[in-house]
C-alpha cells in the first residue's frame, strides 16, 4: 500500500494520480571539473556563509598606540607608514588606525622638535625628577656602604649609591628601624627619635667603641612628609666622616661575625658599665637635681659590681688573666666610691667621691688588658656636644 504525497503547487488535489516522468535535472560542473550538484550553482568565495574577514594589520595598531601616548613619535610615524604599504598590498584592515598614528606620532614628533629647540624639555626632565624625589625611598641594609649625592650626609636627598665597603665611600649602614604606623608625627619628632635610637644601636654593630676614629659620626637617612605618604618609615643609621669632603675607607664593623670569644665577652662587660653612665640626669650640676644625680650613682655603682662579676667569670687566655684581674679590682673600688656618691647628705660629698670613683674607671686603666686582648688600645677623644646636622631626610 503507498500514500500518496501532499498535493503541491504543480498537484491537484483529487485521486492519485501517477507520476509524470520527468527528466532529471541538469548536473552543473564545479571548477575543478567534478559534477557539481543537480540545479545549484556551487558556493564561490565572497558568497559562503563561512567567509572570515581581513585581519587588522599589527603595525597600524602599534602606530595609534604610540601616537596617542606620545611616546617614541618617530618610530609611531615610521610604523603608520609601513603599515599603510602593507595594508594596500595583503588586502588587511586597519587603514583609519594607521593614518590616525602616523598623524598623531607626526605631531609629538613636531612637539619634541620644539621642546628641544627651546629648553622646554629640560623642564620637563626637572619636573619628573622632583616628582620622583617627593616620593622616593632609599633601601639600605646594615653593612652595606654607599656614596651620598656631593657627599654630603645632611638636607634632603631621593638616592644614594652603593659602593665597596673596601674603597672609599661617605656612609656605611650599621643598623635601621622602622618608625610605628600613623600621621606623619613631624620634622623634629622623627629627627629625635631618629638620633636617640641610631646612637643606642651604635654598639650592636661597632662593639668596641674605641675601633671607631675620632673623626667619624653617626647619621641618620629619615622618612620626609612626602615619603611618609608613600608608606615609607624607615630610618637608617649610617657612620660617615665628620671632615667636610673626607671619605672613609674599609668597614668599621667590629661585632661577633668578625670578633673572637674572648673579645666578646669583654665588650659585654664593657657596654654594662657605659649604659649605666648614658643614664646621667639633664641637669649638668649636681646642686640643681642632687636626687637625681645619687640616683644616677647608684646605676653606676650595681653596673661596675656586675661588669666585674663578668670580666671574672671568664675563662681569659694565659696573657689577659693578669691585666683583667687587675682591671677588675679597680673596679671594686670603684663601686664602692660611687655607692657612696648614691648615699651623699649634699652636693660636697657626692663630688668628693664622684670624682675618687670617676678616676678609678678612667678610660687609660684598660688599656693593658686590651693590648692582651688585641683589641684596640688608643683611648677615643670625649664625644662633646656632636658634630650639628647628622640627619640626612629622603
Amino acid at each position: 500500500m503507498s500514500i500518496p504525497p501532499p498535493p503541491g503547487p504543480h498537484q491537484p488535489e483529487g485521486p492519485f494520480q501517477p507520476p509524470v516522468s520527468q527528466p532529471p535535472p541538469p548536473y552543473t560542473q564545479r571548477p575543478d571539473g567534478a559534477p557539481g550538484f543537480p540545479g545549484y550553482q556551487p558556493w564561490t568565495q565572497g558568497y559562503s556563509p563561512y567567509n572570515h574577514p581581513a585581519p587588522v594589520n599589527g603595525l597600524a595598531i602599534a602606530s595609534l598606540v604610540l601616537g596617542v601616548l606620545c611616546f617614541l613619535p618617530g618610530v609611531g610615524l615610521v610604523l603608520g607608514l609601513v603599515a599603510l604599504r602593507q595594508i594596500r598590498r595583503r588586502g588587511e584592515r586597519g587603514t583609519g588606525l594607521a593614518v590616525g598614528g602616523a598623524v598623531l606620532s607626526a605631531v609629538g614628533l613636531a612637539l619634541w622638535a620644539l621642546l628641544l629647540a627651546t629648553g622646554g624639555a629640560a623642564e620637563v626632565w626637572h619636573g619628573f625628577k622632583e616628582g620622583a624625589r617627593d616620593g622616593a625611598t632609599i633601601s639600605l641594609t646594615e653593612g652595606e656602604c654607599f656614596d651620598a649625592p656631593d657627599g654630603e650626609l645632611s638636607g634632603e636627598t631621593y638616592d644614594v649609591d652603593t659602593v665597596p665597603c673596601a674603597g672609599a665611600h661617605d656612609g656605611e649602614v650599621f643598623a635601621s628601624f622602622r618608625l610605628p604606623a600613623g600621621a606623619y608625627p613631624g620634622d623634629d619628632a622623627v629627627a629625635e627619635t631618629a638620633e636617640d635610637r641610631c646612637w643606642s644601636l651604635q654598639n650592636g654593630y661597632a662593639m668596641d667603641g674605641w675601633a671607631i676614629p675620632d673623626d667619624v659620626d653617626v647619621y641618620y637617612l629619615s622618612p620626609t612628609e612626602e615619603s611618609w605618604a608613600a608608606g615609607d618609615r624607615e630610618v637608617t643609621c649610617a657612620f660617615g666622616s665628620t671632615d667636610e669632603g673626607e671619605d672613609l675607607t674599609g668597614s668599621l664593623r667590629n661585632d661577633e661575625t668578625v670578633l673572637d670569644a674572648d673579645q666578646v665577652a669583654y665588650l659585654k662587660a664593657a657596654h654594662v658599665l657605659d649604659a649605666a653612665l648614658d643614664t646621667a640626669p639633664e641637669e649638668e650640676y649636681v646642686e640643681d637635681d642632687l636626687p637625681g644625680h645619687k640616683a644616677w650613682a647608684g646605676r653606676v655603682s650595681a653596673a661596675l659590681g656586675e661588669q666585674a662579676r663578668m670580666l671574672r667569670a671568664h675563662d681569659w687566655p694565659a696573657g689577659a688573666r693578669r691585666p683583667v684581674a687587675a682591671l677588675a679590682a679597680d673596679l671594686d673600688k670603684a663601686r664602692a666610691e660611687w655607692a657612696k656618691a648614691a648615699k651623699a647628705e649634699d652636693a660636697d660629698v657626692f663630688y668628693e667621691h664622684y670624682d675618687n670613683g670617676f678616676d678609678l674607671i678612667e678610660p687609660s686603666r684598660a688599656v693593658a688588658a686590651r693590648t692582651a686582648l688585641r683589641l684596640a688600645t688608643t683611648v677615643p677623644a670625649d664625644p662633646g656636644e656632636g658634630s650639628g646636622d647628622t640627619g640626612m631626610r629622603v
